[in-house]
C-alpha cells in the first residue's frame, strides 16, 4: 500500500529513522454510509505490516502507480513537493468487519482484487435514491415476506454490482430494532446503464408484490 503523507507527520518521521523492516504499523479504515441511517458505520478494515520510505530509485514508478489508481494533482512532481513523503506499507495481515461479517483476508487476494464497477458512483447513487426515490426504496419492503411487520421506513445503505442493501426501521422504535435486507439483482451489473435496468426490475417486482390481491 502506497501512502502520500505530510513530511512532518508522525508516520513520516518514524519511517525516516526506521531500519529496514523494523517499523510495524496498522492502518484502520472506516466505511461510513453516505446517507443518514441508524448506525452509519458500515464496516472497518485493518491492514497491518511494515512501514518504510519509498527509495529514491523507486519514487517515480510508485508515484505513477498511485496517480493511476487515485489521481492527485501534481503527484508525479514529487521532487517539487518537498513537504510530502511517499511511504509504503508492506501488508502482512488484513482483517475486515463489515456488513457481510468478520474475517481475515489474504494479502495476496487483496492485491489481486478488482474494484467493484459501481465503486466510484456508489455515494452519488445512494444519495440520489434516498433523496428522490425514498418511497420506491420503501416499497421494497413488500418483498420481505414475514419480516414485514407493521409500518417501516427505509434508507438505501449499500450498493454494488450484485445488489442493493436497505436498512429498515420502525417509526418510533429504538435504533437497535432496525434491520438490513439485501436485494440481489438478476445478474451482476457492469456499469450505471446496467444498474438502471436492474433497479427497474427490482422496483417493478416490489410494485407487483404490493398490488392488492383480488
Amino acid at each position: 500500500m502506497l501512502l502520500l503523507v505530510p513530511g512532518e507527520s508522525a508516520a513520516a518521521r518514524a519511517a525516516a529513522h526506521a531500519q529496514d523492516d523494523d517499523l510495524t504499523a496498522v492502518i484502520e479504515i472506516t466505511d461510513v454510509a453516505p446517507v443518514s441511517v441508524p448506525h452509519r458505520i458500515r464496516g472497518r478494515a485493518w491492514l497491518a505490516g511494515w512501514l518504510t520510505r519509498v527509495p529514491a530509485a523507486e519514487r517515480a514508478a510508485c508515484a505513477a502507480l498511485l496517480a493511476e489508481r487515485r489521481p492527485v494533482g501534481g503527484l508525479l512532481g514529487l521532487d517539487s513537493r518537498p513537504g510530502w513523503v511517499l511511504l509504503r506499507l508492506e501488508v502482512g495481515e488484513v482483517s475486515v468487519d463489515d456488513l457481510w461479517g468478520a474475517e481475515h483476508v489474504d494479502p495476496d487476494d487483496l492485491a489481486a482484487a478488482e474494484p467493484d464497477p459501481l465503486l466510484d458512483h456508489e455515494t452519488e447513487l445512494l444519495q440520489h435514491l434516498a433523496a428522490a426515490h425514498r418511497d420506491r426504496v420503501a416499497d421494497l419492503g413488500s418483498l420481505l415476506g414475514p419480516r414485514r411487520d407493521g409500518a417501516l421506513t427505509a434508507a438505501p445503505l449499500a450498493l454494488d454490482r450484485l445488489g442493493l442493501r436497505v436498512r429498515f426501521s420502525r417509526p418510533g422504535a429504538a435504533a437497535s430494532s432496525s434491520f438490513d435486507a439485501r436485494f440481489d439483482f438478476p445478474d451482476p451489473v457492469r456499469d450505471v446503464c446496467g444498474l438502471r435496468r436492474a433497479m427497474h426490475h427490482l422496483f417493478a417486482a416490489a410494485g407487483r408484490q404490493a398490488l392488492p390481491r383480488r
